[in-house]
């Protein structure tokens, strides 16, 4: 049997929709040498969590709309690896950015004490 579902009114859609775009903002700060990388990994993971859950909701029954809420929460998972990867790959740029400030500030406190011998 099937049970009509308007996906504008299910709140799991709403939120994904809106996670989606919170995430297109996000990629707009990655660096622009990830654009065929992991930018695009995260375009496509975000984008099928709400075109699985309109797919679904546009299905014949309620098992296969069953079917595709699980293919969204696959991606649902992979968004959320993609994402930790991103926090994790920052950081690591922070601190290689962090790691050649400080190798440049002792450069200069060297200069500064060979001026002075």
């Amino acid at each position: 049997m099937k049970i009509m579902h308007k996906i504008e009114d299910l709140k799991i859609w709403q939120k994904s929709i809106e996670l989606t775009k919170l995430v297109y903002k996000l990629i707009t700060t990655l660096p622009s040498d990830e654009k065929y990388g992991l930018i695009s990994q995260i375009k496509k993971s975000s984008v099928s969590i709400p075109s699985n859950i309109a797919e679904g909701a546009g299905r014949n029954s309620n098992k296969e709309f069953k079917y595709f809420l699980s293919i969204a929460n696959g991606s649902a998972y992979e968004l959320q690896t993609q994402l930790i990867l991103t926090i994790e790959l920052n950081l690591i740029i922070e601190i290689q950015k962090m790691n050649y400030s400080f190798q440049k500030s002792l450069e200069n406190k060297a200069s500064i004490l060979n001026t002075q011998n």
